[in-house]
């Protein structure tokens, strides 16, 4: 079995934490995006769960949305959810909020718990994929299961 890279192994271990049975597949290809991701593991794009960050306007607090890979995220629909206004973050916030790099962030494994929303599109799946910490990492997981392990509340994003 191949060594995970420190991230996809911060990601496991949380996973377990969480009670999450997951198996982190490193792919020979990037799966940085949901429609690379899809092809990688013979998932349909709605199966693909984008881990996106946005930072409130107002508070600065960074949030978790996780994204089926065939919807765009509707600012004003979600703001209405947080309560506040959302802008997309650069990438040191991003870092600096998750402890990830773009194309890799996964649902969970961050050193400060995020308030987390779920597309609730990705519900209608039995399996959908994750990132796992790096960009050619990846796991599969049954989205109800992943929903309640992070606390996440089921909202339509687009």
């Amino acid at each position: 079995m191949m060594e995970l890279p420190p991230a996809a192994h911060r990601v496991e271990t949380t996973a377990v934490e969480f009670g999450l049975k997951i198996e982190i597949r490193i792919m020979p290809a990037s799966t940085r995006t949901a429609v690379e991701a899809a092809e990688a593991v013979g998932a349909e794009v709605g199966q693909i769960v984008k881990s996106l960050i946005f930072k409130g306007k107002d508070s600065g607090k960074p949030y978790l949305l996780l994204v089926s890979g065939t919807n765009r995220v509707n600012e004003n629909q979600v703001a209405r959810h947080l309560g506040e206004g959302i802008d997309r973050p650069d990438a040191d916030f991003v870092r600096e909020a998750t402890g990830f790099a773009i194309g890799g962030i996964p649902p969970l494994g961050f050193a400060t718990p995020l308030r987390t929303w779920m597309d609730e599109d990705l519900l209608q799946y039995e399996t959908v994929w994750a990132a796992a910490g790096t960009p050619n990492a990846v796991f599969s997981v049954d989205p109800e299961a992943l929903r309640a392990a992070v606390g996440a509340h089921a909202i339509k994003v687009t």
